[in-house]
């Protein structure tokens, strides 16, 4: 039969190891994330995962004073996260915002070369359009 210290000890190594993947998989996301948003978010997961640590590792050693380090953590690791919040928002225009507004402009672009192509096809003999013909007309009278 297996004891209970034997599934104690599986038990934290599989909670350690489960928490290093997490912050390997973090630190992933913040390097590639696309936009500051994404890496703010990282960053506080960061501090979550950090905190998983300290908890683990306080059940593993059983000193309870890790409990109150990590509380400190996660005040410190929320009070950062509202000040890049507010820096982002202080900021104006995001990423996002820009890609949004240049995805924007290429569809208006690709709009007007469409309506111009169809009022050329449509057009009086000669391949000239039927408002360039009236005004070619109308100049040389």
């Amino acid at each position: 039969m297996i004891s209970v210290a034997a599934i104690f000890e599986a038990s934290v190594t599989l909670a350690l190891a489960i928490l290093s993947l997490s912050f390997l998989v973090t630190i992933y996301r913040i390097v590639k994330g696309p936009t500051l948003p994404d890496r703010i978010l990282g960053l506080d997961m960061l501090v979550a995962i950090a905190i998983g640590y300290i908890a683990v590792f306080g059940i593993k050693t059983g000193y309870t004073l890790y409990v109150d380090v990590a509380i400190a953590l996660g005040l410190v690791g929320f009070l950062a996260t509202v000040a890049f919040a507010r820096f982002v928002l202080s900021r104006g225009k995001t990423e996002d915002d820009i890609r949004t507004e240049a995805r924007d402009a290429a569809a208006k672009a690709r709009r007007e070369g469409k309506t111009k192509s169809s009022i050329e096809t449509i057009s009086g003999a000669g391949g000239q359009s039927v408002a360039g013909s009236k005004v070619g007309k109308g100049s040389h009278e």
